[in-house]
């Protein structure tokens, strides 16, 4: 990914209502007790043990298929669980530094996959969090310059692109009613109604 500055081609202007959790996400715990990080460890083992990916703790909002928007967010707790399950992978554990970095995060990362037809139109894309009114901006915004060739390719949408934001916790409510929103440069929007509270 890369971050740029040229006017953007195509512009896409859609409301996904969707939200969905995908297994072993939680609820956003910007401190979590003791309890809260061992069971994400545990997690993150025992998905280790059963084979699964990593990327199955992710809280996933937006379309299912692979020609509409969509998205993912990584709170703290699912962090661990991702982090639990990679090293359960290579069979080790995670240690108390390793442990200790995650919850010392100061972000949450947010990830959405948006469609234009032309490879640079996510170039200057910008996210943002709505809640109640209040717009927050996120502490950095990557896109990518150079689109992928969608499922659909050669027909309409022909391309997909990564718009990827960290958004400071000290700065949203966790608990909030909250509107994802991806303003690509040319205008339009792409939005995601999500209720924060809701995700576990």
């Amino acid at each position: 990914m890369q971050r740029g500055f040229r006017p953007i081609a195509a512009a896409v202007a859609v409301s996904c209502l969707a939200v969905y959790a995908a297994a072993g996400a939680y609820a956003i715990e910007i401190q979590p007790s003791q309890a809260e990080i061992r069971a994400a460890l545990d997690r993150g083992a025992e998905a280790a043990k059963q084979h699964r990916p990593p990327d199955s703790f992710y809280t996933r909002f937006g379309a299912t298929d692979e020609l509409h928007p969509s998205g993912f967010l990584i709170t703290k707790l699912a962090a661990l669980s991702v982090m639990a399950t990679h090293m359960g992978l290579r069979g080790v554990e995670a240690s108390e530094a390793d442990v200790a970095q995650a919850l010392d995060g100061k972000t949450m990362l947010v990830s959405a996959t948006i469609f234009g037809n032309v490879p640079n139109f996510a170039v200057d894309s910008y996210m943002v969090l709505d809640q109640a009114g209040k717009t927050i901006k996120p502490v950095n915004v990557r896109f990518d310059g150079q689109a992928s060739r969608s499922a659909a390719w050669p027909e309409l949408p022909r391309f997909k692109a990564k718009v990827v934001a960290s958004f400071a916790y000290a700065d949203f409510d966790p608990t909030a009613q909250t509107t994802i929103t991806i303003f690509p440069a040319n205008g339009g929007e792409v939005t995601f109604p999500l209720d924060f509270s809701q995700i576990k």
